[in-house]
């Protein structure tokens, strides 16, 4: 019983999945939306009271309080032996939470954004679909079933990014995550396969009790592991130069973009090495890597945010910055940093994609005549007026994301900086101009959108998304605006919480010039966000202000031109080579050489047939032949013999 009260967070979402795949053309909407949301509430409150008996439990026993053995052998192949098994620790507990918590609000407000869409009950199926595999990725004890649940997050991922896969760009930015993550994947594959062949087991205990106890001996071994660990992570959590597929992502539906990409599939890389934190302590180099990987791509992406229009764009690139905030803060073994902001911008980027949704919806329902891209942000403006409580609360998000103390982002990105600035100076000042992009990019979006006139009828029709959109949005607001007390400095109450699982853990006091400097680097962005852009596209003349930096404005335009690198180098190559060997290869080489011994079978065939000519004394005169052959090499061969 006590097994099934723990396994039921995935079962609630499977269920759903089953319900609705299998009758959910026959249900109405309301059916469909409610029972897939209330399965994830459901999964939610199970997630919440086992996190509840975990704190009850004595410190010591935390690790192993949910270590669940369903006592199915899954595997077992000569040496190899994985058995099914889950764990529940302060880690996972709090990324039950996570995933379950803004899930269900993100279902929620599903509900309604995808009213009277053709295909409403399947999307909910791979919604649902979504959050089971996830909490699978979470709550596995092996590296193997975690592969499983990162594997099925991917294939949800590419079935939602490309859920209005009629319109040709959403197919294909679909496929194009699947493949980039797949490069990702076969790395972590090798790693797997390496840890197995190194310590000779799969789960996390063995494992890491198998580090521990190597040594020296095994250290070359667990450099190439967590490096290719790391790979895998990079695909993943959208780390350069695997980033690209995420801002294509946007193609998917805008819960979609709040669910997968800000809240849970793309944090996976960053709890995957909180999880193997013992290995990656052993590895060093790898470390070193991890940081500096982090911190580029946040100094990259949050450069790229600055001159995006789409308002799904701009927080695509705000995302993979913030995630290489926490990548940076796992390599300098700031795992508690790492995930204090993972779960802060869990709330406050789920906020900003579920509050761009509305402003999209608005625009969208109220402009069906016009021409207008709904999702650009020069077609807005003056929106403050239309959509007052979607403007406060994208206001609160936008301020977290700036890093406005006393909200949550204010918090967790300072204890990734302090950590940064103790330990590795390249990584501090790479971040510290990445949050001076933040801010500004935060504030231009908000200007652009909500401040000024509206500029076209769509803004000018817009009116506020209903009750079942804005609640959802009034809850991540407030867990925004709360979420700070997690963990604050001189207190640490998640860092505790989540030490016998991601190491030891020491609160330090608010660092007063740290803070000082990136609040101030926050309402600086902020006001020179608004100072750039308050008049721009009031006239016709909708040439960005920042378009005068000449090169390096194309630069960030372009998104550093890696993309199309990737298409010139990359995918043409590919089909070049293609080409290639369709034609060389397989149409001249192995058909030419299968078509040639056909060819030479006819031949041979030809040139016997001549010898079957029906004649008697052609038949005689081979006979003949024949016999006298014979006995010339008898005569030969006895004048030898003798």
């Amino acid at each position: 019983m006590n097994q099934l009260l723990f396994i039921s967070p995935i079962l609630f979402p499977l269920l759903g999945v089953l319900v609705n795949a299998t009758l959910g053309k026959h249900m109405s909407e309301k059916a469909v939306g409610w029972l897939a949301s209330l399965l994830v509430v459901a999964s939610f409150a199970v997630s919440l009271t086992l996190f509840a008996q975990l704190g009850g439990a004595p410190e010591a026993e935390r690790l192993t309080w949910g270590a669940i053995n369903l006592g199915i052998p899954w595997i077992q192949a000569g040496a190899l032996t994985v058995p099914f098994g889950f764990l529940i620790d302060p880690l996972s507990a709090t990324m039950m939470l996570v995933v379950t918590g803004v899930g269900a609000l993100i279902h929620i407000y599903s509900i309604g954004y995808m009213h009277s869409d053709p295909r409403y009950a399947r999307f909910f199926v791979y919604l649902n679909l979504f959050v089971a595999s996830m909490l699978v990725l979470v709550m596995a004890d092996s590296f193997l079933l975690m592969f499983v649940g990162w594997e099925l997050v991917g294939l949800c991922s590419y079935l939602l990014i490309g859920f209005w896969f009629t319109n040709i760009k959403n197919a294909e930015a679909g496929r194009k995550a699947f493949v980039v993550n797949r490069i990702g994947d076969v790395a972590f594959i090798l790693g797997i396969l390496l840890t197995f062949v190194t310590f000779g087991a799969l789960t996390f205990a063995e494992v890491f009790a198998g580090v521990a106890r190597g040594g020296e001996s095994v250290q070359a071994a667990v450099a190439a592991i967590t490096l290719l660990l790391f790979i895998g992570a990079t695909g993943k959590s959208a780390q350069i130069p695997l980033h690209v597929w995420l801002p294509d992502a946007m193609a998917g539906p805008t819960p979609v973009s709040a669910l997968i990409h800000a809240a849970t599939m793309v944090t996976a890389g960053i709890y995957m090495m909180a999880r193997a934190h013992v290995m990656f302590e052993a590895a060093p180099s790898t470390q070193a890597i991890v940081a500096i990987v982090g911190a580029l791509t946040a100094l990259v992406a949050g450069y790229t945010a600055l001159t995006q229009f789409d308002i799904k764009r701009v927080l695509a690139y705000s995302t993979i910055s913030q995630l290489g905030f926490m990548v940076a803060a796992a390599g300098l073994g700031a795992y508690v940093a790492a995930m204090f902001h993972l779960v802060t911008h869990a709330f406050f980027k789920a906020l900003l994609f579920l509050a761009a949704g509305s402003v999209i919806h608005a625009m969208q329902h109220h402009g069906h005549h016009h021409p207008a891209d709904p999702q650009d942000m020069r077609n807005m403006g003056g929106l403050r007026a239309k959509l007052p409580l979607t403007f406060v609360v994208f206001l609160i998000g936008g301020l977290a994301l700036a890093g406005v103390p006393p909200l949550a982002g204010f918090f967790s990105k300072d204890e990734i900086v302090l950590d940064a600035l103790k330990h590795n100076l390249p990584v501090f000042v790479l971040l510290t101009v990445s949050a001076i992009f933040t801010a500004f990019y935060v504030g231009r979006q908000l200007v652009m959108v909500f401040f000024g006139q509206p500029r076209t009828d769509m803004a000018r029709n817009a009116h506020e998304s209903p009750a079942i959109m804005t609640a959802p949005l009034v809850a991540l607001a407030a867990l925004t605006v709360l979420g700070g007390a997690l963990n604050l400095p001189g207190v640490g109450t998640l860092g505790y919480w989540l030490s016998p699982a991601v190491g030891e853990f020491k609160t330090h006091p608010l660092d007063v010039g740290v803070a000082g400097l990136f609040t101030l680097i926050a309402l600086g962005g902020l006001a020179a966000g608004w100072l750039v852009y308050r008049n721009a596209f009031t006239t016709p003349d909708l040439t960005d202000p920042l378009s005068r930096l000449g090169p390096l404005y194309a630069l960030s335009k372009n998104a550093w031109y890696l993309d199309a690198l990737y298409q010139a180098v990359v995918v043409r190559g590919f089909y070049t080579l293609s080409s290639f060997l369709a034609s060389v290869l397989d149409l001249g080489g192995i058909d030419g050489i299968v078509n040639g011994m056909g060819r030479l079978a006819r031949g041979a065939a030809g040139w016997l047939r001549r010898a079957q000519a029906g004649f008697v004394r052609a038949y005689g005169l081979m006979m003949l032949i024949g016999v006298v052959a014979l006995v010339t090499y008898f005569l030969i061969a006895g004048a030898n013999a003798r």
